[in-house]
Order: structure tokens, then sequence, then C-alpha cells
């Protein structure tokens, strides 16, 4: 739990959200995911790389000295052969995690754009409201402004996909 002490209320119902977003995307997991998720956390820790390395050191030296300073005996193609079923697993342990990752930073990067577009709607209708106000108010000089006017109507978002899509030399879709 964050500490949201020193927010204004606004503040603390969008840490809340993004919290509960999280708290929504780990309570989605099923066992197996929370357990491979878990393995791949401890996998890729510095002390893994430690004891990892320390194995192989031991491994090698026992299957040297069973096969008199020769690395070809039974016990060096046991730990070749234990090497690459464990970079196999860890793998497809890793596959499984960021997949899953993935689809939390795609729900993440569609809240984003969805926020992103509310809020150009609205700037856009702040925009008008003042332009209105600025040419209902007699005290105001009324004269036009092209800009304002622009900025007063929300962006298309299919234009814009499409503008950027023509930029960097896609086909259409």
């Amino acid at each position: 739990m964050s500490d949201t002490r020193g927010l204004d209320e606004h503040e603390r119902e969008s840490v809340d959200t993004v919290a509960r977003l999280h708290r929504k995307h780990d309570e989605a997991a099923s066992g197996l995911q929370r357990v491979i998720d878990g393995f791949t956390d401890g996998l890729g820790r510095p002390a893994t790389a430690v004891v990892l390395t320390t194995l192989i050191l031991v491994w090698l030296a026992a299957a040297a000295m069973q096969s008199d300073g020769r690395l070809d005996g039974p016990l060096a193609l046991w730990l070749e052969l234990a090497a690459t079923l464990g970079a196999l697993i860890i793998a497809v342990l890793i596959l499984a995690s960021q997949r899953r990752s993935d689809a939390f930073a795609a729900r993440r990067a569609a809240l984003t754009l969805d926020l992103a577009l509310l809020a150009d709607r609205k700037n856009a209708k702040i925009i008008a409201l003042l332009e209105e106000l600025r040419r209902d108010a007699p005290q105001i000089e009324a004269r036009p402004d092209a800009e304002s006017d622009e900025m007063a109507t929300p962006v298309d978002p299919k234009a814009l996909v499409r503008a950027i899509d023509e930029s960097v030399g896609r086909p259409q879709s």
C-alpha cells in the first residue's frame, strides 16, 4: 500500500486507480502463472548467477577428476545435457512471464491513449468555450483567431494514424 497522506484527493484517486489496475492484473494470474513469475523472478537475481557458476565449476572439477583431467567423460556430458535442458526451461519460463507482462503493458498503453484522447477532447472544449466567451463578452474585442479555431477541434485519431502511417511509409490498413 502506498503512502498518499501528502496528496490532494484527486491525486489519491489517481494513485488508487493505478494500484487497482495492478492488483487486478495480479489477481487475474493463475496459480501456475504466479509460480512461473516467482521462479523467473528468482532466476533473475545476481545470486542465481553466482550459485550456477559455482555449481558448474564444481561439476567440471568432479568431471575432470573422474576422467584424469579430460572433460570428455560421462559427468561432462551430463553437465552439457543439464545446461541445455536448463537453458530451454529458462527460455520458456521467460517467454511465459514476458507474455503476461506484455499483455499488461498493452492494457496500460491503451489506457494511456484513451486518457490522452479524452484530455484532448476536454482541452478542445475548453478552448471552444473560451472563444465563445471572448466573442460574447462586450468588453473584449471580437477578432478572428484561426489558431484558436483549429485548437477548438479535437484531434481525429483515425486521421492521425493515417498521417503517421504515411510519414513512415506503412501501407494503409
